[in-house]
């Protein structure tokens, strides 16, 4: 159904692309991601995906990974630093559907992962986004 795409648009554009999305956002935002990892894989693995029951491969473009700001404290320890990941074959093949600029949507999935760490639910994110003007 999908094809694989070369590796011209690499690891290291997607990691930069991510990071100019995180450089983007509001500065009362932006005090709380110093500590964001961004990380790149070809595709979600098996036990993320039937975690999220979610069936194909392709249909999962980002993950966040941590504890949302609002539930951090300095009394837990031991917990791993939060990460946005973006799966790369996924977007690369909604990039090539839709022809939104892959900017653009790597921007928009960051955002919408970053949105969780700050305690956002998908459908917190789909009422915000509907309402923008």
């Amino acid at each position: 159904m999908f094809r694989r795409f070369p590796t011209s648009t690499d690891v290291a554009t997607f990691e930069r692309l991510a990071r100019e999305a995180l450089n983007r956002l509001p500065d009362p935002f932006r005090e709380h991601l110093g500590d964001i990892v961004i990380k790149v894989e070809e595709f979600a693995d098996d036990e993320t995906l039937d975690a999220m029951g979610i069936d194909s491969e392709w249909e999962l473009t980002g993950l966040y990974h941590g504890r949302p700001v609002g539930e951090q404290s300095v009394w837990m320890t031991g917990d791993m630093p939060p990460t946005v990941t973006l799966y790369r074959q996924p977007l690369l093949a909604e990039w090539q559907e839709t022809g939104v600029d892959l900017g653009d949507l790597i921007n928009h999935v960051v955002v919408h992962e970053i949105g969780h760490h700050f305690g956002l639910s998908d459908d917190d994110m789909h009422r915000l986004e509907d309402d923008a003007p």
